[in-house]
């Protein structure tokens, strides 16, 4: 009778752990979970529907729990197959079943990389990797990449921005401007005039905003708060307007009157006064005039070097009246003018007969009664 020795207890080991890691590989070739997107790019509040197929390539029933591990905890997912939410699964010999992961990014999140891995029982794990492209929130956003602007005070100042609802609600938002008193402001969305604007949860609309000031603004750097506003959440924005000033002046006389008499060959001098209406200094002020042939016009100063605004200048002028000039009407254009803007009023001039040719008259007719008298005394008697 022989006697076995017995196993060297080392030998064992060895041999127990060889067959364990062909039964580990074994089991790691027959299960595989696959996606063709292992690592999307997103920006807050958006989600993303993983379709994972559980590919079985053994020859047995593969029956095994579906676990989803290392996803934030303010992340939120679902596992689904078909209509049904799942957490095992079961796929024959040599087949596969499909599965549906949503992954929920919540707003307020940081930018970066995340990982997470989807696991089938023991034998396939799929890794996974979302980035977040920006920081996130879960509030609302209003902001412009240009918020100055400069113009004068007749300019349209039109900025362009942008207003993002991150919250994870639809939003009616009301738009509003603080603006100075007598400024126009207009909010545009999709070309239209608008006061408000709807928006889903996770959207951007473009709104275009036209301030206006008043033609009488100084000159000068102004800020325009502007918001939207819902009853839930609001954003600010402050856009600022350089205004350069307005150009305008008013030429006239002290009591409105632009008509006048004048007798042919004589001169008659008028007071003018040229008041600046704008926001801005006028500088180098001329003055010019347009007159009937072989008139002429002189000014007295022909030139203002400045005029700040709200003040006024008096000017004198002459108007000299062709000698030769028949009684009636005439137009004498007077201007003043720089390179920003001018003023121009029509001078009405009434040409009268010089008063020795009224006495001319008056002793002719004198005369002619006096003639028709004698004759009738004459050869009135026979």
């Amino acid at each position: 009778m022989s006697v076995r020795k017995p196993t060297n207890p080392k030998i064992a080991l060895l041999l127990g752990l060889f067959f364990f890691s062909v039964l580990a590989a074994f089991a790691s070739d027959g299960v595989i979970l696959y996606t063709p997107y292992t690592k999307i790019a997103i920006s807050p509040g958006q989600s993303i529907d993983y379709s994972i197929d559980v590919i079985n390539k053994s020859d047995q029933l593969f029956d095994g729990e579906i676990q989803v591990s290392n996803i934030p905890r303010s992340w939120t997912y679902s596992l689904k197959s078909g209509a049904y939410t799942i957490s095992k699964i079961a796929v024959l010999p040599e087949e596969k079943k499909s599965i549906s992961l949503k992954v929920e990014v919540p707003y307020q999140v940081n930018k970066g990389n995340y990982n997470f891995r989807i696991t089938a029982g023991d034998s396939a794990t799929l890794p996974l990797i979302i980035t977040i492209t920006e920081k996130g929130s879960s509030e609302t956003e209003f902001s412009t990449d240009q918020s100055n602007m400069q113009g004068n005070a007749k300019a349209t100042f039109s900025y362009k921005t942008s207003l993002i609802n991150r919250t994870p609600e639809k939003q009616l938002y009301a738009l509003m401007a603080d603006a100075p008193r007598g400024w126009e402001v207009t909010f545009k969305a999709d070309y239209k005039a608008v006061t408000s604007v709807e928006m889903e949860p996770n959207t951007t609309k473009e709104i275009n905003i036209d301030i206006k000031p008043t033609d009488q603004v100084k000159a000068g750097t102004y800020k325009i708060p502007v918001r939207a506003v819902t009853s839930s959440t609001s954003a600010n924005l402050e856009l600022e307007a350089v205004v350069t000033g307005s150009y305008a002046m008013e030429l006239t006389t002290p009591t409105g009157l632009v008509s006048t008499s004048i007798t042919a060959g004589s001169s008659k001098k008028l007071q003018l006064v040229v008041r600046n209406t704008g926001s801005s200094d006028l500088t180098a002020v001329e003055m010019k005039s347009g007159t009937p042939s072989k008139w002429e016009v002189i000014f007295d100063p022909v030139k203002i070097d400045r005029l700040s605004p709200g003040s006024e200048a008096t000017v004198y002028a002459t108007i000299q009246s062709d000698k030769k000039a028949i009684p009636g009407d005439y137009v004498a254009t007077l201007e003043a003018k720089n390179p920003e803007t001018s003023s121009k009023i029509s001078f009405r001039v009434m040409v009268k007969t010089r008063m020795i040719w009224g006495w001319i008259g008056v002793l002719v007719i004198l005369a002619a009664l006096g003639g028709v008298i004698f004759l009738f005394k004459k050869f009135g008697r026979r």
